[in-house]
C-alpha cells in the first residue's frame, strides 16, 4: 500500500552550482564551475541552475554568471537555468541566453530586504513586471516562494500570503510553482498542509520543492512530498548551500542522498549518485572543508585505497 502511493519517477534539479556555490567566500574559479557542472550532467542531471543573475558586489561567486554560461557545452536534453530577483536580471539572463529562469520572491518582509533589498510589497508588484518581461524574451519560468515554510527572522510566515503570490504566478501564467524551504523550518505537517492548498491550484502545473537540512528533516520532508504527490526537487551536490542572508543557515538537501533514497524506494531518476559523490569531494578538497551530505563520505570509505582520500582539515 505505501509503495503504491510513490511515483515510478521523480525529476531531480541540481542547484548547487548556483545554491551552492554562492554560500562559499572562496572564489570558485569559472573554469572549475564549468567542470563540474560538465560532470554532473555526466552524471545523467539533466536539469541544473548554474548561476543567478543577481548584484555582484550582494553575491561576489555569481559576478562571473555571463562568463560561465557562454562556456557552458551546449546539451540536447539537458536545461541550464539561472536565478533572477529583478527586472535586470531577467535581461541579463536572456542577453547570456539562458531560457529558463526562476523569479523568486520571499513570503518574509525582513528576509526579502536583506536577500533582494525589497520589502513584500515591493517584490510582490515587480514579480508580475518580471514574469512579463520573461514572456517577452520567450523564457520558460520557473516561479518561487522564499521562506514558504517559516522565516528565521520573523518565525512562523502566513500561509495566506504563500498562497497569495502562488495564486498571482498563476494568474500571470507561470510554468512552474516552488515552495522555498529557504531558512530550512519546513516540517512534514507544515509540508503537508501546504501542499494540500497548493497543489489543488497549480492543477497541472508542476509543483515544486526547494528544501534546506538545517534541523535535520529534510529527507523526511522528501518523504512526505513523495507521499503527497510532488515529482519534483532542487538538490546540492554534497549538501552544499544556504542563503548567504540567513543566520546559521545550513546547505540543501544533498543531490547524492536524495538520489540513493529515491533508489531505495524503487524510484527512477536517472542520476548516477557515484559520479555526483566525485563532483563533491573534488570540490571539498578545492574549499578545504566537509560538505553536510551523508553519501559521500561513506563513498570515501569504500573507496580510500584508489586514491580518494577525505578532507582532513576544515576551511
Amino acid at each position: 500500500m505505501f509503495k503504491k502511493n510513490l511515483p515510478k519517477k521523480v525529476n531531480v534539479i541540481e542547484v548547487g552550482p548556483r545554491d551552492g556555490f554562492q554560500f562559499e567566500p572562496t572564489i570558485i574559479p569559472t573554469e572549475l564551475k564549468v567542470q563540474i557542472i560538465e560532470d554532473l550532467v555526466g552524471a545523467g542531471i539533466s536539469q541544473i541552475q548554474v548561476t543567478s543573475f543577481v548584484n555582484p558586489k550582494k553575491v561576489p561567486q555569481m559576478a562571473d554568471a555571463e562568463k560561465l554560461v557562454r562556456l557552458l557545452p551546449k546539451k540536447e536534453h539537458v536545461i541550464y537555468s539561472g536565478l533572477v530577483l529583478n527586472a535586470k536580471g531577467v535581461e541579463r539572463a536572456a542577453a547570456a541566453g539562458i531560457s529558463h529562469v526562476e523569479i523568486s520572491i520571499s513570503a518574509s518582509d525582513t528576509h526579502g530586504l536583506k536577500n533582494a533589498g525589497m520589502s513584500f510589497s515591493q517584490a510582490f508588484s515587480q514579480a508580475k513586471d518580471m514574469i512579463r518581461l520573461a514572456k517577452s524574451f520567450h523564457q520558460t519560468i520557473r516561479a518561487s516562494v522564499q521562506c514558504s515554510f517559516g522565516c528565521a527572522f520573523e518565525g512562523e510566515v502566513d500561509t495566506r500570503r504563500v498562497i497569495q503570490i502562488v495564486e498571482e504566478y498563476l494568474e500571470h501564467g507561470v510554468d512552474a510553482v516552488c515552495l522555498s524551504d529557504t531558512t530550512g523550518m519546513a516540517t512534514p505537517l507544515k509540508l503537508e498542509y501546504l501542499l494540500g492548498k497548493v497543489i489543488p491550484l497549480a492543477k497541472q502545473i508542476p509543483t515544486m520543492l526547494h528544501l534546506h537540512d538545517t534541523r535535520g528533516l529534510g529527507l523526511v520532508n522528501v518523504m512526505t512530498a513523495l507521499l503527497n504527490g510532488v515529482t519534483y526537487f532542487d538538490t546540492s551536490l554534497g549538501g552544499m548551500g544556504g542563503c548567504p542572508f540567513v543566520p546559521n543557515a545550513s546547505g540543501n538537501i544533498a543531490t547524492e542522498d536524495t538520489v540513493y533514497l529515491l533508489e531505495s524506494l524503487g524510484i527512477e531518476t536517472g542520476i548516477d549518485k557515484t559520479k555526483v559523490a566525485k563532483c563533491s569531494i573534488r570540490l571539498e578538497h578545492f574549499l578545504n572543508k566537509r560538505f553536510s551530505g551523508k553519501f559521500q563520505h561513506e563513498y570515501l570509505l569504500r573507496h580510500s585505497g584508489e586514491g580518494i582520500s577525505p578532507v582532513r582539515h576544515q576551511a
